[in-house]
């Protein structure tokens, strides 16, 4: 089938990162034609960085799915809107005169609210006579999945080219973390209780974390702060599965670090109504079911932000439980998650 993917970046890399991952994946797993419409194709550019000609992928200018009245692009079978993004209107409005209509599907970002399971895949009716479905990843099976593409491979021990300059500023004794935050973070005051744990930690700043932070200026005797370069999507995933621990933000990291099986902490995107909250509550209610209650109070804390010391020595029980995590989710999504989940569903 032919599919076109529309993808407003609103939040930098995170929405980048999951329309590729996903057109990836109908791609390369599903053997269908994608056609990826973006408005700002620098940023999804660095996220694709060496992947940019795989077959049955076309990145385009969103502009260029209006712009040639005289001959427009060919109709799809299936059209996604990312992330509450709006179809340009000239497209739209091929489409309401195209005898033959393409499925509308409305991508929203992943939950693990259990309201989720009553609207995934729903219709949504318009008020231009247009049907649309929408499609909520998930944990459940009862949802649309996750991205699994690709899974991790954990026997890959050789450092991707892009960090190997990285990884060697990296001490063999020390613990390492990666960490890729949002502005309002309290990074600075994590750190500072890191630093107490009296132990050596290499820290991996995601490209712009320190200045963002303003870490620039600051030194802890134990902490080594290693700002990286902007790395492909892969080379990422492959930081967060060989770090003893992660910080990580938005959707696309967040869904990496689970898969990685490792510890991490979200730093779950800020709402001005507090339902991050909610969200990030919902997600532990999962993450530790059946788990011993004093893991779930010392994994609480930390996701919470309390400080490493009053949780650190405690870290092997979280690792064997990010282990047996990793597996559950990977088996829950036997089906191929929610690329394979989408495939069916417009099928």
């Amino acid at each position: 089938m032919r599919w076109d993917i529309f993808c407003q970046i609103i939040d930098n890399y995170g929405d980048a990162g999951i329309c590729w991952r996903l057109a990836r994946s109908l791609a390369t797993q599903y053997d269908q034609n994608i056609r990826l419409f973006c408005d700002d194709l620098h940023t999804l550019q660095l996220i694709m960085m060496e992947q940019s000609h795989l077959k049955g992928i076309e990145v385009l200018p969103w502009e260029t799915s209006y712009q040639n009245a005289r001959h427009p692009p060919e109709l799809p079978d299936v059209v996604i809107q990312a992330f509450s993004c709006e179809l340009p209107t000239r497209y739209l409005n091929s489409i309401l005169v195209a005898p033959q209509k393409p499925i509308l599907i409305h991508l929203e970002y992943l939950s693990a609210e259990p309201w989720v399971a009553d609207f995934h895949g729903k219709p949504s009716p318009n008020t231009h006579g247009l049907q649309k479905y929408f499609f909520f990843p998930g944990f459940q099976a009862n949802t649309g999945g996750l991205l699994l593409d690709p899974l991790p491979k954990n026997d890959q021990e050789d450092c991707p080219k892009s960090l190997k300059t990285i990884w060697q500023q990296s001490r063999a004794d020390s613990k390492k973390l990666s960490i890729f935050s949002y502005p309002g973070a309290p990074i600075k005051e994590w750190l500072v209780n890191l630093n107490q744990l009296r132990e050596p930690f290499d820290i991996f700043l995601a490209f712009g974390n320190a200045q963002l932070l303003n870490l620039q200026q600051h030194h802890w005797p134990n902490l080594n702060l290693i700002s990286m370069p902007f790395i492909p999507q892969d080379d990422y995933d492959w930081l967060l599965a060989h770090c003893d621990f992660n910080i990580v933000r938005g959707e696309d990291s967040f869904i990496r670090a689970q898969l990685a099986g490792k510890p991490f902490i979200w730093n779950i995107y800020p709402q001005d109504d507090g339902a991050h909250h909610t969200k990030l509550n919902a997600f532990l209610d999962l993450y530790l079911e059946g788990v011993d209650p004093r893991l779930q109070n010392l994994i609480t804390d930390a996701m919470n932000w309390r400080g490493a010391q009053n949780w650190w020595d405690q870290l092997p029980m979280w690792l064997e439980h990010a282990k047996h995590w990793q597996r559950a989710i990977i088996d829950r999504q036997s089906d191929g998650g929610l690329a394979g989940r989408l495939v069916r569903f417009v099928s």
